[in-house]
C-alpha cells in the first residue's frame, strides 16, 4: 500500500485534527458523538481509526453515515482495521480460516445489519452495496503529518510505516504499548480497548470500547482534548 503522509507544514494556522476511535457498528453512538465535536468540514481534518464493522449491531448504518459525512467534508481519511481486513482477505482469497477469525469477531452481528444476509456471501462480498464495498476496498493503512501518525493497532518499534506489513499496523500490540516509539512523531492508534484514553508522551490510544458499553472517543489535535458520546 502506498504511504498517504500529508504534509501540513507551511501553513499559516495549523488545522484542528480530529482523530475517532472504533465504531463497531454502534450507529447512535457515532451520530452523538459528531455531534458533539467543534469540527468545521472546510478547514479541520477528520480521521477514522478503522473497525466500523462487527460486533455491534449497525455496522450498515455506520458505513452510510461515514460515505455521507465524506460528502460533505474536504479533508476526511478512513484506515483500515482488522475487522475489515480480515473479511477484505476473506474475500480475496477464500481461505477457511479467515472465515473461522470472521465468526469469532462478530461477522454475524454485521451480516443481520445488511438484512440477514448468509454467510456464503462473505466469499465474493455479495452482502454489500457497491458504494459500502467500495469503501472497504479503498481504506487506507495508515496517515500521516509532519507531528502525527494515525494507524489503528500502533506501529512495532524499529520499523517505518511505510516498510511495515499491514497486518502489524493493524494487530500490534505488547511490543507497541510498551516501549518507547522510535518515530519522531505521536502515534494516534485504537483496536486496544481502554476504559478511558491511554495517554503517554509519544502515544495516544483511544478505543474506549464503545460496543462494549463504554463511550466512544475522539480527540482533537493539537490541543489533546478528548469527546465522547
Amino acid at each position: 500500500m502506498k504511504n498517504m503522509k500529508k504534509n501540513v507544514k507551511g501553513m499559516g494556522k495549523k488545522p484542528k485534527i480530529f482523530a475517532v476511535g472504533d465504531i463497531h457498528g454502534c450507529f447512535e453512538k457515532l451520530v452523538q458523538l459528531m455531534d458533539r465535536l467543534p469540527f468545521d468540514p472546510k478547514e479541520d481534518f477528520l480521521v477514522f481509526l478503522g473497525d466500523y464493522i462487527d460486533r455491534g449491531n449497525e455496522s450498515s448504518k455506520v458505513i452510510s453515515y461515514l460515505l455521507a459525512l465524506k460528502e460533505r467534508c474536504r479533508n476526511i481519511f478512513f484506515l483500515m482495521g482488522n475487522h475489515e481486513h480480515v473479511l477484505l482477505e476473506y474475500a480475496r482469497t477464500g481461505d477457511e480460516e479467515y472465515l473461522r477469525i470472521l465468526r469469532k469477531i462478530g461477522i454475524e452481528e454485521t451480516l443481520r445489519s445488511y438484512g440477514d444476509s448468509p454467510v456464503r456471501s462473505l466469499y465474493d462480498l455479495s452482502f454489500l452495496p457497491s458504494d459500502h464495498r467500495s469503501f472497504l476496498e479503498q481504506l487506507l493503512p495508515y496517515y500521516e503529518t509532519e507531528d502525527y501518525l494515525f494507524v489503528h493497532s500502533g506501529l512495532p518499534p524499529g520499523i517505518a510505516p511505510e516498510n511495515c506489513p499491514i497486518e502489524a499496523l493493524l494487530s500490534v500490540r505488547g511490543t507497541f504499548l510498551w516501549h518507547p516509539v522510535t518515530l519522531d512523531k505521536l502515534i494516534v492508534f485504537g483496536h486496544t480497548p481502554f476504559e478511558t484514553p491511554f495517554v503517554t508522551s509519544d502515544k495516544i490510544g483511544i478505543d474506549t470500547g464503545a460496543v462494549y458499553g463504554n463511550m466512544l472517543t475522539a480527540v482533537e489535535l493539537p490541543r489533546v482534548r478528548f469527546y465522547h458520546s
